[in-house]
């Protein structure tokens, strides 16, 4: 179970890097880190891993939320490409659902892609 602890309450070596962890510590922290991510806001694949301390892991993280259980409460939708570009195709189911998702939190979508600048997230690290 993932507990819903601010990443600004973590403790200092929440930021440590991961990239060497047991699978399950590393899903651990990028669904703790995922589910600080606000409504109206969005982050990249790499952007993830890095806030996680997975290092470079994109991909990795794009594979382990393809995996996510069906009612998941974690905002999977808030996951972009690099560039505010979507993964998930138009026309999709998942697509369609992650496009809608975003709108309704009044998330800009022109081109089918989104303005990183106007909606990205950038957490503040903890003081230390």
């Amino acid at each position: 179970m993932v507990s819903k602890k601010r990443i600004e309450d973590a403790p200092e070596n929440a930021w440590a890097d991961l990239s060497t962890a047991s699978a399950d510590v590393r899903r651990e922290a990028l669904y703790l880190t995922l589910g600080q991510v606000p409504e109206g806001k969005v982050v990249t694949y790499g952007q993830l891993a890095d806030l996680a301390g997975l290092g470079r892991a994109a991909r990795w993280v794009g594979r382990t939320l393809s995996q996510l259980p069906a009612g998941t409460q974690l905002p999977w939708h808030r996951v972009l490409g690099a560039g505010g570009h979507f993964s998930l195709a138009p026309g999709t189911p998942s697509g369609n659902e992650q496009r809608a998702r975003l709108r309704a939190e009044g998330v800009t979508i022109l081109n089918d892609r989104v303005d990183m600048r106007r909606h990205g997230w950038h957490p503040m690290p903890p003081n230390g």
